[in-house]
């Protein structure tokens, strides 16, 4: 999978990513006040293959300039309608307010469309209130019963034939 948006590159995640997007996660996630689990909620990361590529899901990483900039990713789920969960988007600051993070949801929803689900679930932060704003501002809902402990929200959209 290979996508351009202006001068970024959005490509399948390759081995060689391992470490350079874990650390765009870890840095991102600390620029906020959270911290980096690789036992919990980052163990795929670490492990994309089994989390992603086995399952049916895809881990995706962006470019600029030959540098990692971005990850995004989802992976089907139990809970929910045909589900899969959004996961792991997450942008470096000098590559934020560009239109990225929305244009990297709008292909992660069509690619899971496309698929054949029906729903789509992420799981944030209050305090990730960038993601909050983007998520809210295109069609999720909020919902109950969050899953992992670093997060506090949870968002639904239901897919349709539109979408």
């Amino acid at each position: 999978m290979k996508l351009q948006y202006r001068d970024f590159l959005i490509r399948s995640w390759e081995e060689g990513d391992r470490h350079l997007a874990a650390n765009i996660i870890g840095s991102v996630l600390a620029e906020y006040g959270l911290s980096w689990q690789p036992q919990e909620a980052d163990e795929d990361v670490l492990k994309i293959k089994e989390f992603y590529r086995q399952t049916g899901g895809e881990f995706w990483v962006v470019e600029r300039q030959s540098k990692l900039v971005a990850t995004a990713a989802y992976y089907p789920i139990k809970r929910g309608n045909n589900a899969v969960e959004i996961r792991k988007m997450y942008l470096l600051p000098e590559v934020r307010r560009q239109g990225l993070g929305k244009f990297l949801l709008q292909e992660l929803e069509k690619r899971i469309a496309e698929r054949g689900f029906k729903e789509i679930w992420i799981e944030t932060a209050t305090v990730l209130k960038e993601a909050v704003i983007l998520y809210e501002q295109n069609g999720y809902q909020p919902a109950s019963v969050v899953e992992t402990k670093r997060c506090d929200l949870v968002y639904v959209k239901q897919l349709t034939i539109d979408d």
